[in-house]
């Protein structure tokens, strides 16, 4: 059987290499730095049963692979999600038109102007009932962050006042001019993939982002997290359901 080598401060490690993870990094349990609590993760995992190496990036049930980054003690997804099943295998909807996403009242997404080619960039647009949906869009071991958790990665950020710059990726390919504060300090790489409401919102601008939390006291709205072009400030929003926003993930 072929065999991933790790040499991990000074010990040599053989793992299968049907084993899915790079064996280039010597980082293997997801949190910062490489000790000797790599050395166990590899350990539990070879001869204990325990989880595989996590060396950075996650993979969902379709197969699209994603670039992760570990902020605090959180480890987030660094990419727009872009499943279309659900984690039972379950198609989520792919609703183009209009009119029927206005009235749905279960999960469904679309990408971007109905057209496929954003979907790389910027992943695809989830209304809320996707998100609360039982079957679960995101990958094993994996959560749409709650509005709590959003918290936490704002506050280590430095706050609300200025985080959403530390978020954003920098530049302008993506953000529109001046892109204010945007230098991507986190890693997080918020790319401004818009929205989709009564229509799509033009990109560029804003960067829409679920939480996992409905709102207590209107039951057709939940919250979610806006970053725009000209602010380094994050927004706290209470929305619609069938609005279409980004989504990202965190680690359990």
């Amino acid at each position: 059987m072929k065999r991933a080598i790790i040499v991990l401060l000074g010990v040599v490690f053989l793992i299968p290499a049907t084993t899915s993870f790079s064996g280039e990094c010597g980082d293997v349990n997801g949190l910062p730095g490489v000790d000797i609590l790599d050395i166990v993760h590899l350990i539990n995992f070879k001869y204990k049963g325990g989880p595989p190496p996590d060396c950075g990036t996650v993979t969902d049930i379709d197969g699209n692979v994603y670039q992760t980054v570990t902020i605090g003690t959180q480890v987030w997804m660094a990419e727009n999600l872009k499943v279309m099943h659900y984690r039972n295998g379950d198609p989520i909807p792919n609703v183009t038109d209009q009119t029927e996403w206005n009235g749905l009242s279960t999960g469904a997404y679309c990408n971007y102007g109905n057209d496929e080619h954003n979907v790389a960039t910027y992943g695809r647009l989830y209304n809320w009932f996707a998100v609360d949906d039982s079957r679960n869009i995101t990958p094993e071991g994996w959560h749409v962050a709650t509005n709590a958790e959003w918290t936490t990665l704002i506050d280590y950020l430095g706050g609300v006042s200025v985080a959403a710059g530390k978020l954003k990726e920098a530049g302008t390919e993506h953000w529109k001019t001046p892109n204010t504060g945007g230098t991507n300090e986190s890693g997080f790489t918020a790319l401004p993939g818009s929205n989709r409401g009564s229509s799509f919102v033009i990109l560029g601008y804003e960067a829409w982002f679920w939480t996992a939390d409905g709102h207590p006291a209107f039951e057709n709205n939940a919250y979610a997290k806006r970053l725009i072009y000209s602010q380094e400030s994050v927004g706290l929003w209470a929305s619609l359901k069938y609005n279409g926003f980004s989504v990202r993930c965190v680690k359990d």
